[in-house]
């Protein structure tokens, strides 16, 4: 049978503040290697047998980051369906079920992009193990052995094996994040191993389980899939259906009530990379336990994650400190609260802040631009323009914007104009005057933005004209 595999995109990664933020989630993140998590799980997909490619479920707000890391991994998805808002794993699994089954059933791998699988051997075996249990009608999931009694994870209890000799085990029980008394009670009880979050099973069995523990779930997906659309190259599903959809997760939803549930043990070296903390346990320490990302120097520090994103980062007589500094924001906290770091992104949200949406440097489909100054009646941005991409026909109603090209050539509209601008050479975009930046050349364009005027927003904005049909 087929294996098509579900790379599940959504989720924000609060615990992983100030990296990970509502625009630049963690997925989308090199955490752990150069790749992105997200791409690293495109690499693990690599030389599966009768794999296909695969079906990515993102947040409609990310699919510009999903669809230029596909590009970067050399990765041509099948599908790309566009949540309108996040509602947990059982929606978002049973939409891609839905598309994966149109033709023909289909085996489903459904991965999480955000997790670090370090040993991808004990992955493939896991995974023949599940396809073979999961052809015979079971819906399995990957149980990770623990390591310690940890409370941040659910538990599965192991019964007996599905048939004499098979790798794959009926599930007894699910627990989900027990007090620490109770994890340490599995721990040295054995037979308990962590709930992965990887499920393999057949697409239409899948569906047929959700109709029958969750219909109403079921009912909403199938006219959010019914009623979607085509957007370029993604799939919306319909938002007014999916937004009235329930929010839940495929554990609860399904796995927990089905009786043909089966777990295979996956001793892969798995994190979901939940926390910063997690972050240092997987990774590589000194003779004193710190783990070091970026230009960093550590002196009389022990037990330490410290990460320096755009400048040096010195740290003296530290113990136990997870220190993060990026262009905008600084993160200290204590290594075991670390799990506590949502709830300084909520008081973030809650004083109406941004550091927690974006950073200073904002990704846009046709790339990106960062924040240089900004004062009263004015802000200076730096904007980078990929060969062959051109922002949208637009203008503004509140404020007049230079642009200095930095390097590389620009094709400007300004009104009924049309100007090639290079190197050094510099325009004025009057308020209220349509407005548009290409760049035909094969290098990227830099160019310095000077906005002057009373109100200096992004919502400031009025599309005539966007090759990435935005609003």
């Amino acid at each position: 049978m087929r294996l098509v595999p579900v790379i599940l995109c959504g989720g924000s990664g609060s615990r992983l503040w100030p990296l990970s933020r509502k625009l630049l989630p963690k997925q989308f993140l090199p955490l752990a290697t150069d790749r992105t998590l997200f791409q690293d799980t495109l690499a693990r997909l690599r030389g599966l047998e009768d794999c296909e490619p695969p079906i990515v479920v993102c947040n409609h707000e990310h699919r510009f980051l999903a669809a230029e890391q596909l590009r970067e991994a050399g990765v041509a998805a099948q599908a790309v369906l566009l949540e309108p808002a996040g509602r947990n794993t059982a929606p978002a699994v049973a939409a891609a079920a839905l598309v994966a089954s149109r033709e023909q059933d289909a085996l489903l791998l459904v991965a999480p992009s955000d997790h670090i699988v370090g040993d991808e051997a004990a992955f493939r075996r896991a995974l023949e193990a599940a396809r073979g249990a999961a052809e015979e009608g079971y819906l399995v999931t990957f149980g990770i052995p623990p390591t310690a009694p940890e409370t941040g994870y659910g538990y599965i209890e192991a019964g007996e094996p599905i048939a004499p000799g098979s790798a794959a085990r009926r599930i007894r029980r699910f627990t989900e994040k027990p007090d620490s008394a109770t994890a340490r009670k599995f721990l040295a009880q054995g037979g308990y191993l962590w709930n992965s979050g990887m499920f393999v099973f057949q697409a239409r069995q899948f569906l047929e389980e959700l109709r029958r523990h969750r219909p109403d779930i079921a009912s909403a997906v199938e006219k959010a899939v019914g009623g979607s659309t085509r957007d370029l190259d993604f799939l919306r599903l319909d938002a007014g259906a999916f937004e009235a959809c329930p929010s839940e997760s495929l554990d609860y939803a399904v796995m927990e009530k089905t009786s043909a549930g089966a777990m295979v043990e996956a001793d892969m070296k798995w994190s979901d990379v939940g926390s910063w903390s997690a972050l240092w346990d997987i990774g590589e320490k000194d003779a004193l336990g710190n783990v070091a990302r970026g230009d960093v120097s550590l002196a009389d520090s022990s037990g330490c994650y410290v990460r320096a994103e755009d400048r040096h980062l010195s740290v003296l007589g530290a113990k136990d400190l997870v220190i993060v500094d990026t262009d905008d924001a600084l993160l200290v906290a204590a290594r075991d609260r670390a799990q506590e770091v949502k709830e300084l992104v909520e008081n973030l949200e809650r004083h109406r802040r941004t550091e927690h949406v974006s950073h200073s440097r904002v990704y846009r489909p046709w790339g990106y631009y960062e924040a240089v100054d900004a004062g009263s009646r004015f802000q200076v941005k730096r904007l980078m323009v990929k060969p062959g991409h051109a922002l949208s026909l637009q203008l503004h109603r509140k404020r007049a914007e230079h642009w200095v090209v930095v390097s590389g050539t620009a094709r400007v509209t300004r009104g009924e104009e049309t100007l090639a601008l290079a190197e050094n050479q510099s325009t004025f975009i009057p308020v209220g005057t349509k407005h548009r930046l290409e760049n035909p050349g094969e290098a990227p364009l830099y160019l310095i933005e000077v906005q002057s005027g009373e109100y200096l927003g992004e919502d400031d904005i009025e599309r005539f004209e966007d090759r990435y049909n935005r609003n």
